[in-house]
C-alpha cells in the first residue's frame, strides 16, 4: 500500500495523494479517448465501406439473369459481395454500441438540455424509432 491509504495526516502527504490521484485520472481518460478514437476510426471505415459495397451492388454489379460474367467484380460474385455487406453492417451495428456506451454522458446531458426534465422519455423514443423504421421497410418491401 502507498501512502494514501494508510491515513497519513501530513498536508504534503495529502498533496501527494492527490496529485498521484490526478496523474491517475488522467492517465485513465487518455486511455479511454485512444479506445474512443480507434472505435470512431473503424467505424468511420466501415460506414464507408458499407456505403461503397451498396453502390457496388445498386449500379456496378447486374441483379437478376445476365451473362456469366457479369455478375462478378473482382473475382467476388454479387452474392458474395452481399455477404460482405451484411457482415459489414453486423460490425456497424457492435460499433455503434461501443460509440454510444463510451459517449453516454455526452447523450445523457445533451438530453437533459434539450429535452428538460422529460429526458427520459425522449431517449426512449429516439432509442425506440428504429422499431418504426425497420416496419416502414417492411411494408415497403413487402416483406411481412
Amino acid at each position: 500500500m502507498n501512502g494514501c491509504h494508510q491515513g497519513a495526516d501530513s498536508i504534503a502527504t495529502g498533496r501527494a495523494c492527490h496529485r498521484q490521484r490526478i496523474a491517475f485520472e488522467a492517465e485513465a481518460e487518455m486511455k479511454k479517448n485512444s479506445i474512443k478514437y480507434v472505435v470512431d476510426v473503424i467505424l468511420f471505415v466501415d460506414m464507408c465501406s458499407i456505403a461503397m459495397i451498396g453502390l457496388l451492388l445498386a449500379f456496378i454489379i447486374p441483379d437478376g439473369r445476365t451473362g456469366r460474367g457479369a455478375r462478378y467484380f473482382l473475382g467476388l460474385h454479387r452474392h458474395d459481395w452481399g455477404n460482405i455487406h451484411l457482415y459489414l453492417s453486423i460490425l456497424l451495428l457492435l460499433l455503434l454500441i461501443i460509440h454510444i456506451w463510451f459517449n453516454w454522458t455526452w447523450v445523457v446531458q445533451s438530453s437533459k438540455r434539450y429535452f428538460g426534465r422529460n429526458w427520459k422519455n425522449a431517449l426512449w423514443c429516439i432509442s425506440g424509432a428504429w422499431i418504426v423504421v425497420l416496419a416502414v421497410a417492411c411494408i415497403v418491401l413487402k416483406i411481412v
